[in-house]
């Protein structure tokens, strides 16, 4: 399999939101997004710039009510674009790890491209609620499960320490790009699926 062509894109419209997310899992890293929630857009071109993915993200959302329900919908997009990137996953390593650090912060990610949802979080008890004026911190939990749900991966994600909030967030979207990016490459020496039963 040539590293060409592993391209995803979804529109996801309701009531409450429209989406349009576009990922190329084998591009350099580029990032367009834009979804009216600052920290998420930041957390987002993190997960582009360290997964070496090229990520477009448009969503128009309810931000009257709060933000839930963009990051919500966003999310739930950007895991069905990279499920459908990963096409029937031919030759692709498929299991990673990576453990990134800011400053006081660490974030352990773990990542099986198994093709069944499963989310395993911690992070560290006490944090601020709020960074900046629209990001609730108890939303990076929901934001990982919406993603899994539909990305169809098993993912860990381990935050032993830290105490800024910002750092303990990003920290963990940098670990969780640069496991899918380890993950979902292409290793020459695999001829075919890499699961006993053929498929994942």
């Amino acid at each position: 399999m040539t590293r060409t062509g592993r391209t995803g894109r979804v529109e996801r419209t309701t009531k409450e939101t429209s989406v349009v997310v576009e990922i190329d899992l084998d591009g350099t890293g580029r990032a367009d997004v834009a979804t009216g929630v600052g920290f998420y857009d930041h957390m987002l071109d993190q997960l582009g710039r360290h997964g070496l993915f090229d990520l477009s993200v448009k969503t128009e959302g309810d931000l009257h009510i709060d933000s839930h329900h963009t990051m919500e919908d966003t999310s739930l997009a950007l895991g069905a674009a990279f499920r459908q990137a990963l096409g029937d996953k031919h030759g692709i390593v498929r299991f990673a790890n990576a453990s990134v650090p800011l400053d006081e912060s660490l974030a352990q990610v773990t990542v099986d491209l198994s093709g069944r949802p499963y989310l395993v979080h911690t992070e560290p008890e006490g944090m601020a609620p709020m960074i900046g004026a629209d990001y609730d911190t108890t939303m990076t939990r929901h934001i990982l499960e919406s993603f899994v749900a539909q990305a169809q991966i098993a993912l860990h994600v381990h935050v032993p320490y830290g105490r800024n909030a910002h750092h303990i967030v990003e920290c963990q979207f940098k670990a969780l790009a640069r496991a899918l990016r380890y993950a979902s490459e292409i290793d020459p020496r695999q001829t075919g699926v890499p699961s006993t039963k053929g498929a994942l």
